[in-house]
């Protein structure tokens, strides 16, 4: 007997095909009639068109049927390419109606992706329980609510095993609670390339910034030696790294300034670097980064 899930499976594999010069006007100039079709051309060659052909495949997935996906090999089928007149790849088109109605090239957001679908199909496209997901979960971590955005990023990861975003923001949750174990292991099963998406850089240096926490001692007796030893550099560092892993960014910060007015290059610039972690883990439009940021170019640049 046919599940739901079966079913759902099997809608959403009729919505996404590979199309040939023979099967075009079946696949893409009648399907239109009944619903907006995408056409994707591509090459195995074309680096760019890997990245975007996964975002389309989801988002038509999770479009709820209201859009299918045609996707076509350009060096096997080169007449297609020539009858568009397509000049680079990737490049997709909107058909509607049986005449192609719009239509981009090169990798785009998939934000902008989802506004291309919803300009020509004429309405919103059905949000999928991952994006809803997501939403829930950034929220929840911008409130300092752990527990909902422990249980929306797991949710994504049920959905999707490797979700990149919901590992990387999963492992700050960890961070936050104090897993740090936690945050290491799952942050350990990305790949190299993964690490170009910022959710990925940020939650890296929030790692690092919770190790060197870690190892640092506790705050009244390192502030008592920094007090007492104003040039004792390591003492500083550690006590910065120490405030930075409560929380106290603004003091943290300012420690790992004094640092670099002493000696910018002291231990191979260590005191920049951890600045910049904090800046990468708080974003660049936070206050706190902003101010600091700002300091920090004055003493640069002074």
């Amino acid at each position: 007997m046919e599940t739901l899930l079966d079913k759902n499976m099997t809608d959403t594999a009729n919505l996404i095909v590979d199309a040939t010069t023979e099967s075009f006007n079946a696949d893409v100039v009648e399907a239109s009639e009944k619903r907006l079709v995408l056409v994707d051309l591509w090459a195995p060659w074309c680096g760019p068109c890997k990245q975007l052909g996964p975002i389309l495949e989801k988002i038509v997935g999770n479009a709820g049927g209201g859009v299918s996906l045609v996707k076509i090999d350009i060096d096997e089928n080169p007449q297609i390419a020539q009858a568009l007149r397509v000049k680079s790849i990737p490049a997709v088109f909107a058909f509607k109606n049986g005449q192609p109605v719009d239509g981009f090239m090169g990798v785009i957001p998939e934000s902008q992706i989802k506004e291309f679908i919803e300009k020509n199909a004429d309405g919103p496209i059905e949000a999928s329980p991952v994006d809803v997901a997501m939403e829930s979960g950034l929220a929840a971590l911008e409130d300092e609510n752990m527990e909902v955005a422990l249980s929306s990023f797991s949710q994504i990861l049920e959905i999707e095993p490797n979700n990149v975003e919901a590992k990387a923001h999963l492992s700050r949750v960890h961070l936050k609670l104090g897993e740090v174990e936690a945050a290491r292991n799952l942050l350990s099963t990305l790949e190299e390339d993964d690490k170009e998406s910022k959710a990925v850089s940020a939650a890296l240096a929030a790692l690092s910034l919770a190790e060197n926490a870690a190892n640092a001692g506790e705050l009244a007796p390192l502030a008592e030696k920094v007090t007492a030893e104003p040039d004792n550099l390591d003492a500083r560092l550690e006590y910065a790294q120490a405030l930075i892993g409560s929380e106290n960014y603004t003091s943290g910060g300012e420690e790992l300034l004094e640092i670099i007015k002493r000696d910018r290059e002291w231990n191979d610039a260590v005191a920049r670097q951890e600045l910049l972690k904090l800046f990468e883990v708080l974003g660049p439009m936070h206050d706190i980064s902003k101010d600091l940021r700002r300091q920090l170019s004055s003493l640069l640049f002074s």
